[in-house]
């Protein structure tokens, strides 16, 4: 069961930082909901999106992007059929899992986080030595993974990054997501899923160290995948919530940011994704790394900082400009030549970017 966030949590859960809004929801919400819900799908998903209830009650947008998608992955977990969250670095998966949990279940953390070295017992159960020497095999010696907690108690479980696990580990899902049962053969029994128990896995196929699914797991699976920010400013919007959401959190001192200069992060960081200007007119060279929203979100949290503890209290380019740096150049050979190239081409030519140019001129030498 999840618990209150302690005064000096850093991050809390979801259903933490939003109680209130969920309760707000549960409260309006007189629409079907399905065994083991704590809101209705249209309660949930307004809950993701955003909106407005009657009572005037604002419920805050949690991801930014297509309706259609919110609405495919809550009908997902209202079936039979656990959902998978496929998208590049940044795509806010990690995000809209954990608010999803929140909202069906009331309860985000029943988590296996993917590792190399996520081993079958984090996915299946394991056992306490102490007592399994003593007293042999048995219920009190057994330790439930999340997953199993949440097959017995009708809950949601999430994977995050599933295809860092290795493959084999990977295939324990497969009897769990079909069968729904969990087999403990040392005990002569199994797990039987509850109504509501379903599962909530996210991926990427882009880094480095990726384990593709077998074609018998992801047939296990509704797959969604999640775009990058359609829109300039849809990714302008995204990450100034989050700045916003990420300064309060930490207690950073408040520090004037203007748009221009978060649209002039987003613009750098879109042009380099895509490989072209936003005019179109020219090409330029991509990085090796992702150039992801959730990188330029940081960039801008960390300017902040910067801002306000060494500088003198307004966001500057000269705060942004080794963040920038350092999420571009991830191989100091190739993208060092990129974004020289950049600089040179693109923003020493853009009128209103001096300051930005020189300060990353700077950084880079």
């Amino acid at each position: 069961m999840s618990v209150s966030a302690p005064v000096s949590a850093l991050r809390p859960h979801a259903e933490q930082s939003y109680a209130d809004e969920l309760a707000a929801l549960a409260k309006a919400d007189d629409r079907p909901r399905p065994p083991g819900w704590k809101l209705s799908p249209w309660a949930v998903t307004r809950y993701i999106l955003g909106t407005t209830l009657d009572n005037g009650t604002v419920i805050a947008p949690k991801y930014i992007g297509s309706r259609r998608i919110v609405e495919v992955a809550v009908a997902t977990l209202a079936t039979d059929r656990a959902l998978l969250l496929l998208g590049v670095p940044g795509t806010a998966k990690t995000r809209l899992s954990e608010h999803l949990a929140a909202a069906v279940a009331g309860d985000s953390t029943l988590l296996v986080q993917g590792t190399a070295g996520t081993a079958e017992e984090a996915i299946r159960y394991g056992w306490n030595y102490a007592r399994l020497l003593a007293e042999g095999p048995s219920a009190d010696a057994l330790v439930p993974s999340p997953v199993m907690t949440a097959m017995a108690e009708g809950r949601l479980a999430r994977v995050e990054e599933l295809t860092r696990i290795p493959s084999d580990v990977q295939d324990a899902l497969i009897t769990v997501l079909s069968e729904k049962t969990l087999p403990v053969p040392e005990l002569g029994t199994e797990v039987q899923a509850q109504r509501g128990f379903n599962l909530i896995a996210t991926a990427n196929d882009r880094d480095r160290g990726v384990n593709d699914l077998s074609s018998a797991l992801r047939r296990r699976f509704n797959t969604v995948v999640l775009p990058v920010p359609r829109t300039a400013d849809d990714e302008v919007e995204i990450v100034t919530r989050r700045v916003a959401e990420l300064g309060r959190s930490l207690d950073l001192p408040e520090v004037p940011t203007s748009m221009a200069e978060i649209r002039r992060i987003v613009t750098v960081f879109r042009e380099l994704r895509e490989g072209t200007t936003v005019d179109g007119r020219s090409k330029v060279k991509s990085p090796s790394g992702t150039m992801s929203t959730a990188e330029a979100i940081s960039v801008l949290t960390n300017g902040i900082a910067l801002a306000a503890h060494f500088g003198d209290g307004t966001l500057r380019p000269a705060d942004v400009a080794a963040g920038v740096h350092g999420a571009v150049v991830q191989d100091p050979v190739s993208d060092g030549v990129v974004w020289r190239e950049y600089l040179e081409t693109v923003v020493r030519e853009r009128e209103g970017w001096d300051d930005f140019y020189r300060a990353c001129r700077e950084v880079s030498r």
